[in-house]
């Protein structure tokens, strides 16, 4: 463990935190499987201004739920969440328990019941072999195989900035210690927040390493909306790569990316006759 972080490995407990938005069918079969997780003592749910019974639904499963009013995107939500996580334990502290601060561990609210096969995230950074942990879905990898051009782009920008290439650099799953998360606030918005977590992490000093975890969530998709989501991730990871360097790469980049992504939308513009203006999060 790093100086700084009271106690011994075997000391430091777990809480998961889970941004949600309008996750109501799948968050909590998500949360009860989180719960049974190795050393994971607090579940924290951050309802992303959801249109539906997301909170509710956590509440249920034993989660401790913090609001956004409205959609404030992935980053703000992981943020939020930590800082849930701190003052539940500054109580726990007013009320006698003190106790080291829990490690981070940042699951999707899509998993369900597949969200137990966390626990190998948990290992390496409960044991201090690694300060932060990033899944590798088996499933993904043989299904993508990282040719996605978000994916490219994401994997470019980590290996350029710290000569680190990760196979899956836009993987949410991650379990880090309080130290690795707070080196690298302010967290990058929207969807740039992972690209941005694992740069900020390793320049910071701090071990990262993947992990492959027999984790699955339901997919993208090949639509209009799936379109949109990966034109809106693509954009959060280029802000995130142009704040830390990256301009000139990331604008060619998004160039041959806008005219694939504008050309999607045409055809299915003539298709459908119309265009989605849905927020799809992850």
């Amino acid at each position: 463990m790093r100086e700084g972080e009271a106690g011994g490995p075997e000391e430091t407990g777990v809480a998961v935190v889970i941004a949600a938005k309008d996750e109501a069918e799948r968050v909590g079969c998500t949360v009860r499987a989180a719960r049974d997780l190795p050393g994971v003592d607090l579940v924290v749910v951050v309802d992303d201004g959801s249109a539906d019974t997301t909170a509710d639904v956590a509440l249920r499963a034993g989660a401790r739920v913090f609001r956004h009013s409205r959609n404030r995107g992935k980053g703000a939500a992981m943020e939020t969440g930590a800082e849930g996580v701190r003052l539940i334990e500054e109580d726990e502290a007013e009320a006698g328990t003190r106790r080291p601060p829990r490690h981070l561990l940042f699951l999707d609210a899509d998993l369900e019941g597949t969200a137990s096969g966390a626990a190998p995230l948990i290992e390496p950074v409960g044991t201090g072999k690694a300060d932060m942990t990033i899944a590798l879905f088996p499933a993904t990898r043989m299904r993508l195989g990282g040719h996605g051009f978000v994916v490219r782009l994401a994997r470019g920008g980590v290996s350029r900035a710290t000569g680190w290439e990760p196979e899956q650099p836009l993987n949410g799953q991650r379990c880090l210690t309080r130290a690795a998360f707070e080196a690298a606030r302010p967290l990058a918005p929207g969807f740039g927040v992972e690209t941005g977590l694992t740069i900020d992490v390793l320049r910071a000093g701090f071990r990262v390493e993947e992990v492959e975890v027999p984790l699955e969530h339901r997919a993208t998709g090949t639509d209009l909306r799936a379109q949109m989501h990966r034109a809106h991730q693509f954009t959060d990871v280029a802000r995130a790569l142009m704040a830390r360097g990256f301009r000139p790469a990331v604008r060619r980049g998004w160039d041959r990316a806008l005219g694939r992504t504008t050309f999607t939308r045409r055809q299915m513009s003539r298709k459908f006759g119309h265009r989605d203006r849905g927020n799809s999060q992850e």
